[in-house]
């Protein structure tokens, strides 16, 4: 992973309260309410400070595709994943290795949690080290080639592939190799690497989930090291012996600490039990400290902001991953509905050749197609050096609901009842397929980050400026006809009558799309221009509402999933044009037509259900390249 970090003794030119703090205090929320959000804006603008200005937010693709004039389509078009030699090498033992232990039935332990020893073999093979620097001990993959292949592996054992991106993306690997200093990389790496010590981050407290300045948890220093008392829940990759990335209050700040875990419990660390449906092939528990000793020299320093910057870095790795392993996991619901389509009749037809379970096997592919799409794109912008926060959430927003929908819609009504008989997979994992809509981070508040970081730069340079003139002028309600008010806010209303005013004057650059089939150019040029007027439309928004646009959350919502689909429609059209496999790029058309058709509000077309059905035919006739290899499973009580 290349990187564009900001020189670290360069100073911020940002001051004062954040433009959200600002505009809830004007809106007349509490001071206390104002504080936290502010403390949230505050740790995301001290991510932004991380990253030089070309990879900030307001230089990302999602943010220029809306503000600039002319949408940058370089910047959507990912390119095919290298592999070094030794690299793949690595990561095709690591997938035999757990091929042969799921085939053998030795995968999993006497709890049903993946084993030691194939955690052990996964670390002889290097895959533990996927994301570890190769002076550390590691293979150095770069990340667009490790999130592909978390999606190979979560073909075979999906636990394993959420298991990598925990202890790569959320858990210890990724916060001591961007934010430790060289002694903690020496210390720490090479026993990650090796996979001696797995990790989990540990954030989630009883009161504390979307709103981190909820944290309870607190290190206090005394001597050499800090006192740790606290309660940590939900925790992926936690038994004794492993290492944490632990966030708690220092001197009342956000703070990491890298926490080795004893090898049992004792007095001062306990495990707190529960039933959880979810994540049942590995250990998530709920931690308790209880005067927990950790060195002071375990304390991550960042550059530049605090605790709440380091895990806002490496939540957007975790949420490629996530679709990621949304693609690998609905490949194999697929390779399981094809045998099952071609053996179930009724009225002594195959129900393969049934429109509708036709339309379930070519959208399915069409989700599986823009989940690699987002994949390719977000792990190169990441690689590339950008920040890539908006561009992370489209991702696991659609590869999170993607999954879902394929698990309910397409799978579950495509098997019926037999989908509940004990041993069938979607039974089985019926959990496992829904519980990433809330990991790293719940998908509706994520919709809401991503309209907040869209939104920002334009607020703060037109909308902030009215805002604190209405309040000098104790104006509530503006009236722009009301010649009172218009003169009160000449100075600060004329440079947004500009904007607009040049907005809708001027027309945007006709974007310059590579080679492409005429359907796929449609769709890019149709997501391009709605871009580009979403622009308008956000700030008509943002102008009718003022500041109380902060309790309209439906509305942002809705403006943002829009804008997601837009963004994704782009990138699976850029992605289709560059495969070689004439089913994939019909798989990115046909998901294009329903994402347009869902922003329009338009019925789908005849065309459409025509050409679902006949890529559906194909793949149920096993033409579908993307699942080849992919074991389909056994068919339940045959009858």
């Amino acid at each position: 992973m290349s990187s564009r970090l900001e020189d670290p003794v360069a100073e911020s030119k940002s001051g004062g309260p954040s433009f959200a703090e600002t505009a809830l205090k004007l809106g007349g929320k509490s001071d206390e309410e104002a504080r936290r959000t502010g403390a949230i804006d505050a740790a995301d603008d001290q991510v932004e400070r991380l990253f030089a200005r070309a990879f900030q937010t307001v230089s990302s693709p999602a943010h220029r595709a809306v503000w600039d004039r002319g949408v940058p389509v370089e910047l959507f078009t990912s390119a095919p994943v290298e592999t070094l030699p030794d690299l793949k090498q690595a990561m095709d033992s690591a997938a035999a290795l757990v091929k042969r232990h799921r085939d053998a039935g030795t995968i999993y332990n006497a709890e049903g949690k993946i084993a030691d020893e194939v955690l052990a073999e996964l670390g002889a093979a290097g895959y533990w080290g996927l994301l570890v620097d190769r002076e550390h001990g590691g293979l150095g993959a770069r990340f667009p080639a490790f999130a592909a292949f978390l999606t190979r592996m979560a073909t075979i054992e999906p636990t394993v592939a959420g298991m990598a991106s925990v202890h790569g993306c959320i858990g210890a690997v990724d916060p001591v190799r961007t934010f430790g200093s060289e002694e903690q990389k020496r210390r720490f790496l090479p026993k990650l690497a090796s996979g001696e010590r797995l990790s989990g981050f540990a954030l989630t407290e009883p009161g504390a989930g979307s709103d981190l300045t909820a944290l309870r948890t607190t290190a206090r220093l005394e001597g050499d090291h800090y006192v740790v008392n606290g309660e940590k829940l939900f925790i992926t990759n936690v038994v004794p012996g492993r290492m944490l990335g632990l966030v708690c209050l220092v001197d009342r700040e956000p703070a990491v600490l890298v926490a080795e875990l004893p090898e049992a419990e004792n007095e001062h660390f306990q495990l707190r039990k529960y039933g959880l449906w979810a994540l049942k092939r590995t250990y998530n528990r709920g931690i308790v400290f209880r005067d927990f000793r950790v060195p002071k020299e375990n304390l991550l320093q960042p550059r530049r902001g605090d605790g709440l910057t380091i895990a806002y870095h490496g939540l957007n790795l975790g949420r490629i991953a996530l679709c990621a392993t949304a693609a690998g996991t609905m490949r194999s619901m697929l390779a399981s509905m094809i045998p099952w389509a071609n053996y179930r009749t009724t009225y002594g037809q195959r129900i393969a050749n049934r429109e509708l379970v036709r339309r379930r096997l070519g959208e399915m592919a069409g989700l599986i197609v823009g989940c690699d799409a987002l994949v390719a794109w977000c792990s190169q912008l990441i690689d590339q050096g950008y920040r890539g926060e908006m561009e992370c959430v489209v991702a696991k927003i659609f590869g999170s609901e993607s999954q879902k929908h394929a698990a309910v819609e397409y799978f579950m009504k495509t098997h019926g009842g037999r989908s509940f008989l004990a041993g069938h997979p979607f039974g089985e994992n019926v959990h496992e397929y829904l519980a990433p809509c809330i990991y790293e981070g719940e998908g509706e508040m994520l919709a809401m980050g991503f309209f907040k970081s869209l939104v920002k730069e334009h607020g703060k340079a037109f909308f902030e400026p009215i805002g604190k003139l209405l309040a000098e002028r104790g104006i509530k309600k503006p009236n722009p006809w009301n010649p009172a008010h218009a003169w009160a806010l000449r100075s600060a209303a004329v440079p947004y009558l500009k904007w607009m005013a040049g907005r809708r004057m001027s027309r945007p650059p006709r974007p310059e799309l590579p080679a492409m089939s005429e359907s796929l150019r449609q769709h890019a040029e149709f997501a391009c221009s709605e871009l580009q007027g979403m622009a308008l439309e956000i700030s008509g928004t943002m102008s009718k509402f003022q500041l109380a646009l902060a309790d309209r959350q439906c509305r942002m919502s809705e403006l943002s999933q829009r804008c997601q689909d837009l963004i994704t429609i782009l990138c699976a059209a850029l992605y289709g044009a560059r495969q070689e496999d004439e089913m994939v790029r019909d798989a990115a058309d046909l998901l294009c037509q329903r994402l347009a058709d869902k922003y329009a509000g338009r019925r789908a077309s005849n065309r459409y259900f025509r050409q679902v059905t006949e890529l559906g035919a194909a793949i149920a006739d096993g033409g579908f390249a993307l699942i080849g290899g992919i074991d389909s499973g056994e068919i339940l009580m045959k009858y």
